[in-house]
């Protein structure tokens, strides 16, 4: 069984959000899957997907920390600068992390650990409504 959903996230801030609640909502056939895998893509190239701490909010500060550091605004060599100083370090920071997670389903659930949530990782100051495909495979 295949079944595949488009849902649009609210505009948030820049930095680390957990998601996990919000594609759960979406997925209500999920229970209904014994067996399967569940496929989360986001449709921009200034945001990404990740997975990680779900507890401590610290985690995700740090992860906006980091990446600030990693790739940093306002050098002098990014061309790609026509939507603002956050432009081009927001693509080269959702290419690191990537637009999808996969996650297994066992028995009607998403089967991740005890501490895990889906991030999004928004990387634009204003980033606005992000597009996400969220498709289930499984018997």
């Amino acid at each position: 069984m295949w079944i595949q959903k488009e849902i649009t996230l609210k505009p948030r801030s820049r930095g680390f959000h957990l998601i996990t609640d919000d594609v759960a909502q979406a997925i209500g056939d999920i229970k209904n899957i014994k067996t399967g895998l569940l496929s989360v893509f986001i449709k921009h190239t200034s945001a990404s997907l990740t997975i990680n701490e779900n507890a401590d909010p610290t985690v995700r500060n740090d992860f906006e920390s980091f990446f600030n550091r990693a790739v940093p605004e306002d050098v002098p060599y990014y061309q790609h600068i026509f939507e603002g100083s956050d432009d081009l370090p927001a693509h080269l920071k959702s290419s690191l992390l990537g637009p999808s997670v996969q996650i297994p389903i066992s028995d009607g659930r998403m089967n991740m650990g005890t501490w895990q949530g889906i991030y999004l990782c928004e990387h634009r100051n204003h980033g606005g409504p992000r597009e996400l495909v969220i498709t289930i495979q499984g018997e």
